[in-house]
């Protein structure tokens, strides 16, 4: 999705909308589907598996985070909100998350669009310069899928196909609002909300 609407101009009267909803990342692609039968998803094994990562994340980084960004071929929209984290409104230094210059230091790896092949070995040998354990966080459409650009000769169609993702964040670009509730989801802070309301069917 890169958030156009044109599949709610296309769609009937009141079955898709576009609302301001920022809780959208997920631990697995598949958790992106919503059966909008009951907007219940119907993965349970992924979800004992989510239960069982959180878990040990809540161990491990229930203190502080710090993350190395990656721009693996994005347009620089995720960026220009990745920017705003940083800014007094924000404040992400408030809940212990911080930017780091070098993989070596970081515990979470922040990836934007949809890795193309000319960055398929930069993005291979920073996550391998990552200390044990590391987080591997997709941000944007492009990273989660390859978004509008997943069919393409030159790119790997999303970061699941190069590394192992442990966190979703879609949209196009997400709202920072969005990318905090990723982070905190990266970190168990928060849960993932498998249940949307009704109105945030999409």
């Amino acid at each position: 999705c890169i958030q156009c609407g044109l599949c709610v101009e296309a769609a009937s009267a009141g079955r898709l909308a576009m609302v301001p909803d920022y809780e959208l990342s997920v631990r697995h692609r598949a958790n992106l589907v919503v059966n909008a039968s009951d907007g219940v998803d119907e993965t349970g094994a992924l979800e004992i598996e989510s239960v069982q990562l959180e878990s040990a994340i809540k161990r491990l980084f229930k203190r502080s985070l710090h993350i190395r960004h990656v721009d693996a071929g994005s347009c620089n929209a995720c960026e220009s909100e990745i920017k705003q984290l940083t800014s007094p409104y924000y404040d992400l230094h408030r809940l212990g998350i911080f930017f780091s210059t070098s993989p070596r230091h970081a515990d979470a790896l922040l990836v934007t669009g949809p890795v193309t092949r000319a960055m398929e070995a930069p993005l291979r040998r920073t996550y391998e310069a990552m200390p044990e354990p590391k987080l591997v966080i997709a941000m944007g459409a492009c990273a989660c899928s390859g978004g509008i650009f997943a069919d393409g000769p030159v790119t790997h169609g999303g970061v699941a196909g190069i590394l192992p993702v442990d966190v979703l964040i879609p949209g196009c670009p997400p709202s920072p609002l969005a990318l905090i509730h990723g982070l905190l989801l990266a970190i168990g802070r928060v849960e993932q909300r498998l249940v949307p309301s009704e109105a945030s069917l999409r």
